[in-house]
């Protein structure tokens, strides 16, 4: 990713990707902070578009056009996306807590995180009802009922609990969608039956009479059964039942009311309002803490009051920007002055929608046109982002404005005009010994005994016994950072180092580590090093390769790298090595391949952040169990996928094993995007270099147009094993990895006698 030219000096963490937060992040990609670095913490890696949900339900919209790309937004951004669920904070340290990875240090905290449904307060709700919100899992789930309601025939009930705007909008897109699947399949839309249940006498009970009227008119026209002053009070599977003792059977139960805050809040001594929302003075800062301000539906306004609408988040988004700016820069905050009266476009399910305002309403057809064009106005923001210039990089301010933007301490002000001035090179690059000793001091390497001096009582070097009977195997890995998340940059660089330990068949040993951090405020350098650390240790520990040292420096950018040792037996029959594959064999691959264009496209905002998202699932699953495997099926020769790409280690192997290799490209697994992103011409930097190994492949000129014909040249970045196995336990072969977790597991060729042709490879699709 580009490094900034600047220090970092301050960090301001968004916790939630909501309708306010894509806002700041727009808002800062456009105007940066010269020394602000932002940090967002979201489960998903696509935000939805409340407005636009019911469209997709209805079957208005596909999901790309509902959905914001907060992995893109980010990029643009310039800010780092940590995909992991919040649980708590530390406003003591000012630490973010995260379940699955290290605290993330805050100067300036911003939370926006939506309402939460609380199904709790009902017995059975929460195992029994599927809540609108988070709208990935609703979305799952509805999924499901679709194919469900498709595939099987008979009436489907679905009762929708919460009959304000959005319940009511939700059940109709619901309907419509499903009832219009039945009349495709030619069955009885009929087979549908839908009930709405109302705690209050009437429905929408915040709108006027008149909208209420025609949401009334429509729901008896659609046969949907109004239940009203019907509280529901128990769940059961397939059943609920109501205050005034009614009970309905139902196949799917959608919960659209009582939301309240998240429950992680309770335990951090800011001031909540009854339902669990953060109360927040008009600057949007919390009445608590100053450093934490919240935006949205999570958001209690003390001497405003709102209703729980998305108008609100949106509009929010452009103050609270303005005020992260003003919190950091030592600047007076501005008052947000929400509005007293808005509109509410609220759809019908067809494309049809009625408008509300105060005691204004009126529909139609052309009342959806106008709210499709709203929609597709806001979406169109952050879906058409630009880079700031043609190399996607943002000018640099000089060392004079990163030291007048930010308010520093005394303190601050010195390290940042050190670490802004010429550095030193040599030995005078080191890390600080002290900045080194605290990072390192909260980690923890595995423990082996036959490590004699390592991190736990450290000398000028690691000293490591090789046990009897017993050969050294060596390897090194080093690059620059590609993600902007260090954690998980530190469990990539890992297992990426270990790869090529795996692939012969050796236990890994001890690792010394070589790292390269970017200088700024000691805090900064510090937090770096430790999530990087702390992740590439979960890797290490879990491989009992102990960490035994290493050497950190300054550097533009970060970067990470690896030396190291492996055992395996003193016997060179029992090294699996690249040269050994035989006529017959089959060519089996472990993983997807595709990270290289994937990556290239992510840094110019041309990847979709599920297909990134993806391809680091990828890339931290280890080849430890499956390397095993493939020795257990007697595979004769191994390699893992790197640099070279799938070509370039297939003729490493090859030649030196005297044989000819067909490879089927159909067969190919590949990450999803990759396809999407070479045919757009997209590739990376080192795909030049690896093409010139064409001269490799006897059919090339037949299969140059192929799709899929630029992967094979795609450099890979922690990929999958390739390995050669004998025919007769390939498919048993492929079945045990598969079930070691190694889901994209297939044969994609065949080992072939070595013919009069030069060239070694040939390609069939």
């Amino acid at each position: 990713m580009q490094a900034p030219e600047q220090p970092i000096l301050r960090d301001i963490v968004l916790v939630g990707g909501g309708h306010s937060h894509v806002g700041v992040l727009k808002s800062f990609g456009m105007q940066p902070v010269p020394g602000v670095r932002l940090t967002v913490i979201c489960t998903d890696m696509h935000t939805p578009y409340s407005g636009m949900l019911p469209g997709y339900v209805a079957g208005h919209y596909d999901y790309d056009e509902v959905h914001i790309d907060l992995s893109r937004l980010a990029v643009f951004a310039g800010a780092r996306l940590y995909r992991d669920e919040v649980i708590g904070l530390d406003r003591v340290n000012r630490k973010v807590l995260c379940r699955n990875r290290p605290p993330v240090p805050y100067d300036v905290l911003s939370i926006n995180i939506g309402s939460t449904p609380q199904l709790h307060g009902v017995p059975g709700a929460l195992e029994n009802a599927i809540a609108v919100k988070p709208i990935t899992r609703f979305n799952e789930r509805w999924l499901a009922l679709l194919e469900r309601v498709q595939r099987h025939p008979g009436t489907t009930t679905v009762a929708v609990v919460g009959a304000g705007a959005g319940g009511v909008e939700l059940l109709l897109a619901m309907q419509w969608r499903l009832r219009h699947a039945l009349r495709a399949l030619g069955r009885n839309p009929d087979e549908l039956v839908f009930h709405l249940f109302s705690s209050d006498a009437n429905i929408l009970p915040t709108h006027n009479l008149g909208v209420r009227r025609r949401f009334d008119a429509v729901l008896a026209e659609r046969q949907v059964r109004v239940h009203r002053n019907a509280a529901v009070t128990q769940v059961t599977p397939g059943r609920l039942q109501t205050a005034a003792g009614e009970v309905i059977d139902t196949d799917e139960i959608v919960w659209v009311t009582r939301a309240g805050g998240a429950a992680w809040l309770r335990d951090t001594g800011l001031a909540l309002d009854a339902d669990g929302f953060i109360q927040v003075t008009d600057t949007l800062q919390t009445v608590t803490d100053p450093a934490v301000f919240a935006a949205g539906d999570i958001a209690s306004m003390v001497n405003h009051p709102l209703e729980k609408a998305g108008v609100f988040a949106v509009r929010q988004g452009p103050p609270l920007a303005a005020n992260l700016r003003l919190s950091v820069q030592g600047g007076t905050l501005k008052p947000y002055h929400p509005q007293r009266s808005w509109l509410a476009l609220i759809s019908t399910g067809d494309r049809y929608a009625v408008a509300s305002r105060g005691w204004l309403g009126f529909a139609g057809a052309w009342v959806w046109r106008w709210k499709d064009w709203i929609d597709r106005r806001f979406m169109a923001k952050f879906q058409d982002l630009t880079p700031m210039d043609t190399h996607g990089t943002r000018a640099q301010p000089t060392s004079a404005g990163v030291a007048g933007t930010v308010q520093l301490t005394p303190e601050e002000s010195l390290q940042a005009i050190s670490a802004i001035a010429m550095r030193c090179g040599g030995c005078g690059a080191k890390v600080g010994a002290t900045v080194l000793s605290r990072a390192l001091s909260q980690l923890h390497p595995v423990q082996r005994e036959d490590v004699i001096i390592g991190l736990s009582d450290p000398d000028d070097a690691a000293v490591v016994r090789v046990p009897a009977g017993k050969a050294m195997v060596h390897s090194v890995d080093f690059f620059r950072s590609f993600i902007d998340d260090p954690y998980l940059f530190g469990k990539v660089a890992a297992n990426h180092a270990l790869g090529d330990i795996w692939a012969m068949g050796a236990q890994a040993q001890s690792a010394t580590a070589i790292a390269t951090v970017p200088s700024g405020l000691e805090s900064k350098v510090e937090d770096v090093l430790f999530q990087m650390m702390t992740g590439a240790l979960e890797v290490l520990n879990e491989a009992n390769c102990a960490l035994v040292g290493g050497h950190t420096g300054e550097g533009k950018e970060l970067a990470l790298g690896f030396a190291i040792n492996g055992l395996i037996d003193d016997d060179p029959a029992q090294i699996l090595r690249k040269n050994g594959m035989c006529p017959g064999d089959v060519l089996i691959l472990t993983k997807p391949i595709g990270t290289g264009t994937l990556f290239a496209a992510h840094a110019r905002l041309s990847a979709k952040g599920r297909w990134i998202d993806a391809a680091l699932q990828s890339m931290v699953v280890s080849n430890q169990k499956g390397a095993q495997c493939l020795r257990e099926f007697g595979a004769t020769a191994c390699t893992d996928l790197t640099g070279f790409g799938l070509l370039g280690h297939l003729v490493e192997m090859t030649r030196p094993s005297g044989v000819d290799a067909e490879l089927d490209l159909g067969a190919l697994p590949l990450l999803d995007g990759a396809q999407e992103c070479v045919a757009a011409g997209i590739v990376s930097s080192l795909q030049s270099a690896n093409v010139r190994l064409r001269r490799a492949l006897r059919n090339q000129e037949a299969m140059v147009n192929h799709p899929r014909y630029p992967l094979i040249f795609d450099p890979q970045t922690a990929g999958g094993l390739l390995a050669s196995v004998p025919a007769d336990k390939a498919q048993a072969c492929i079945a045990a990895l598969r079930e070691l977790g190694y889901s994209h597991t297939v044969a994609i060729g065949r080992v072939l006698p070595q013919g009069e042709a030069l060239e070694p490879i040939s390609l069939c699709a």
